[in-house]
């Protein structure tokens, strides 16, 4: 090594920080970011900025984790950089919000460096991803299913995370840390397999792919940078594709035509403009979703207007010659059946009657001198019924599932309550403690609206 910043100086200067800045280094203690940390530290002197570190206890190895924490404190003491500590519950938080143990620790990870970087100005975040984080990232990518922006790995700059050494491989990093005498210590989950998909794949798949060419991860990453151009190319033809969109409240629409004009390529990242247009963003617009609103626009032989029901209530109509996003008004939370009093309830109106009418559901009547409060509210996910010949009691969210019944029409599906306690939701059935006995029954017609039904 010639220069303590070498290594680093292959990243573009714009994404480096500039005279005078500050920058937060995210460090584990690891090789990778022990090499960043030093880089940075002289780059910043250089410039007459300044380095700060953050490190994150994740909480996971016991006493490990905490050794980690003690020698990232030492070596900061020793060089002069500030540290700021952070600790989570990994574990805690995988299980409240429904994520895996990498998952979660990964969002409690970039909360605390966001978290750390505003209180310290709003610095810019520099990560230690190498070639190798890339390359990995492209693969896992590719295994689990993906499309262009995931073939492009990794960002260099987004959201205040860069990432400078993107074009250096592990190799160059050991290389920089044997020259300079660069301290670190390894976490021994890395060299396990079996921990994290990550593992396996850096552990088994790597190394024979490299048996292939012993630069594969270097070539995978640079291929991914190029497509990071394309990707990003065919963004701005999107969105100056998508300029002329009429823009309202819950209400966006553009000519059918400006789609069935552009590449195709380009038309899903339209439509994902669209959504952005409309405030819902693009979480949950699956290439399902938009590969069923392209198909209402360019199979002819179809219904003068044709709709389609998308998550987070949104509405896709083609009508004369025009695609229409638009939010749908909320279902109320809860409201109050009265006996034979109609009431409008999202898309269906239903009506408590003391005998079976039309479609519906049948519940157990009140007992007798009792009037017990009937409510309609939407169907909860995590809400549970025992339904007659079934398997003990089953979430709504799981029900729906078997009987393919998507989100977006779950969310609208009508509860119905006895007492705040759910009775019933229709199109599942009624719970067994609710089930009627007799001929006399608690029936609640339901009506859908033909419009809804067409959806």
């Amino acid at each position: 090594m010639t220069a303590r910043t070498e290594l680093l100086e292959r990243c573009p200067p714009q994404f480096l920080p500039q005279r005078g800045q500050a920058a937060l280094c995210a460090v584990s203690g690891g090789l990778d970011s022990m090499c960043l940390l030093f880089m940075l530290d002289a780059w910043c002197k250089r410039q007459g900025g300044r380095i700060a570190a953050a490190h994150f206890n994740h909480q996971l190895r016991g006493a490990a984790a905490d050794r980690d924490e003690s020698f990232v404190r030492e070596i900061c003491a020793q060089w002069n950089i500030p540290l700021t500590v952070g600790r989570g519950d990994v574990q805690g938080f995988a299980k409240r919000e429904g994520q895996t143990i990498e998952e979660a620790a990964r969002t409690l990870r970039y909360a605390f460096l966001r978290r750390t970087a505003e209180a310290e100005g709003g610095l810019w975040i520099y990560t230690a991803h190498h070639a190798g984080d890339n390359a990995e990232t492209v693969l896992l990518n590719l295994v689990r299913g993906t499309g262009l922006k995931g073939l492009a790995g990794m960002e260099r700059q987004r959201d205040g995370i860069c990432r400078p050494l993107l074009d250096v491989t592990r190799a160059e990093l050991e290389d920089c840390a044997a020259a300079w005498e660069i301290p670190h210590i390894e976490d021994e989950t890395n060299t396990d397999p079996d921990t994290a998909s990550r593992n396996f794949l850096r552990l088994r798949i790597m190394p024979l792919l490299e048996e292939l060419n012993p630069r594969a991860a270097e070539h995978i990453s640079r291929t991914a940078g190029q497509l990071r151009c394309i990707d990003r190319t065919l963004e701005e033809d999107a969105a100056a594709r998508t300029a002329y969109a009429e823009v309202r409240n819950g209400r966006v629409s553009l000519s059918a035509d400006a789609l069935l004009h552009a590449p195709e390529a380009v038309r899903p990242r339209m439509l994902l403009h669209m959504f952005d247009l409309l405030g819902v963003g693009r979480r949950d617009m699956g290439a399902v979703h938009l590969s069923a609103i392209l198909d209402l626009i360019c199979r002819p032989g179809r219904k003068p207007e044709r709709r389609l029901s998308l998550p987070h209530s949104v509405t896709a109509r083609c009508c004369r010659g025009e695609l229409v996003l638009e939010t749908q008004p909320q279902a109320p939370a809860e409201v109050r059946l009265l006996p034979g009093r109609p009431l409008r309830w999202g898309d269906c109106t239903l009506v408590l009657l003391d005998r079976p009418e039309g479609e519906g559901l049948s519940l157990r009547p009140s007992p007798q001198g009792q009037s017990s409060a009937v409510t309609v509210a939407p169907a909860p996910p995590g809400g549970r019924l025992a339904l007659s010949g079934g398997r003990g009691r089953r979430s709504v969210k799981r029900l729906c599932l078997d009987r393919r019944i998507p989100p977006e029409e779950r969310d609208r599906l009508p509860a119905i309550y006895v007492e705040g306690k759910l009775a019933a939701v229709w199109r599942l059935g009624v719970d067994a403690e609710f089930l009627p006995e007799g001929n006399t029954v608690r029936f609640i017609k339901i009506i859908k609206d033909r419009e809804a039904d067409e959806t």
